[in-house]
């Protein structure tokens, strides 16, 4: 019987949690910890009434190695889930290794007080992930995760040769805030105010930040104004999608969620070093995570959908091809099924199923890995199974 300890009690969490209760053959317990332990009853709460299973809660520090080496010891998971903050991301792989234990997340490491995240990090766990005979797969969710699934997928059964991946994200939901995150705000705004970066020609370019920008119409949605960014999953799929020429992603973001943003960061409230207020220090940015509204509340009242994916380009036999690879998610049903909007939910079910793949030994080698590396099939039927449904279509147009 499987044991999964899981790190983290918001949004994207009580996805997972309850994705992985609903899948008793594959997750027979379930240990959920977090800094917060008050969050992790309310998910178990949740679980006993919607599928009769018990779920153990506990407090975690998870910046605290030893502490977390001292809960994998006392539970001995077969897996780890780390839906906590990509800041802690290394001091929860180095509990494995010291644990012996299999690690999965949804987002890659950066540090604190850098506004900067790279695969680098992690990637240099690689020997000692080996040698020790665990698995780590890194950036299980949505993007990264489920995007570079429909790549692998696309080099395994569409392509012969792959030229151009732009990955592209709408949100075209509605909260009825004037201005919120759909996911933790200090990473969110960290994302959207660094600079742009794309991979063309064997190099990284790079842009001012949110300076390049175009519409495109989004199934489900309609048409949209896109704009480049720069997200981690280009980084391993750079290099793992043979003979890729460019590689670019693309997110929307409406006029007051930008007009917003920039009277934060003119007035700095975006920064991320410490200042002194009335003899304390605080970073701008955590304060306003606090005073902005819990990405978990935005849920109940959220109206529109998700429509995200990758438009693919290059040759089949000898032929030019492009297709659009995608999923469109509802708010709304998203919110029937787990009481979650659907940013949370279209992270959280990628990473039951790439837990799933590891358990069930479908996707299994000792290393650290990315989720093109493996097999796209049994992850690609899981999406269709577990909530995400995706299309593929040959489309018209080319992203600019």
């Amino acid at each position: 019987m499987n044991k999964v300890l899981i790190i983290g009690a918001g949004g994207v969490s009580n996805v997972v949690v309850q994705k992985c209760a609903s899948v008793p053959e594959v997750f027979g317990e379930i240990v959920l910890a977090s800094r917060t332990v008050s969050k992790c009853d309310e998910i178990a709460e949740r679980v006993k009434r919607k599928f009769n299973r018990t779920i153990k809660t506990e407090k975690l520090d998870a910046d605290n190695v030893s502490e977390t080496v001292a809960l994998i010891r006392k539970h001995q998971p077969n897996l780890v889930i780390n839906v906590a903050l990509p800041y802690q991301d290394l001091n929860i792989m180095n509990a494995c290794l010291e644990t012996g234990v299999d690690y999965i997340d949804t987002a890659n490491y950066e540090p604190l007080d850098t506004a900067k995240f790279e695969y680098k990090w992690q990637w240099d766990y690689q020997d000692k992930y080996k040698n020790a005979n665990i698995m780590a797969l890194l950036g299980s969710g949505f993007d990264p995760g489920t995007t570079n699934v429909f790549c692998a997928y696309a080099q395994k059964h569409l392509f012969d040769e792959i030229h151009t991946v732009d990955i592209v994200d709408c949100n075209g939901g509605d909260h009825g805030k004037a201005f919120a995150t759909n996911f933790n705000p200090e990473i969110n705004i960290r994302e959207v105010t660094a600079r742009g970066r794309y991979f063309e020609g064997g190099e990284w370019k790079s842009t001012d930040p949110l300076s390049v920008h175009q519409p495109f119409d989004f199934p489900g949605v309609g048409v949209r104004e896109m704009y480049l960014m720069y997200h981690e999953e280009m980084e391993s799929l750079a290099k793992n999608i043979k003979g890729v020429k460019r590689m670019r992603f693309w997110m929307t973001f409406g006029q007051e969620y930008l007009t917003h943003l920039r009277v934060l960061q003119n007035v700095g409230m975006t920064r991320i070093d410490e200042v002194e207020y009335n003899g304390q220090k605080i970073v701008p940015l955590q304060f306003l995570k606090t005073v902005l509204p819990d990405p978990g509340s935005l849920a109940e009242n959220y109206t529109g959908k998700t429509s995200i994916g990758c438009v693919i380009e290059g040759l089949k036999d000898g032929q030019f091809k492009r297709v659009f690879i995608y999923n469109i998610c509802d708010h709304a049903e998203t919110y029937k099924e787990v009481e979650a909007q659907a940013v949370s939910y279209t992270t959280g079910v990628p990473a039951m199923i790439g837990a799933k793949m590891m358990l069930t030994k479908k996707w299994q080698k000792a290393g650290v890995y990315n989720m093109e590396e493996f097999d796209p099939d049994p992850f690609m039927d899981d999406l269709n199974k577990y909530g995400l449904p995706w299309q593929v279509v040959e489309w018209n147009s080319s992203v600019e």
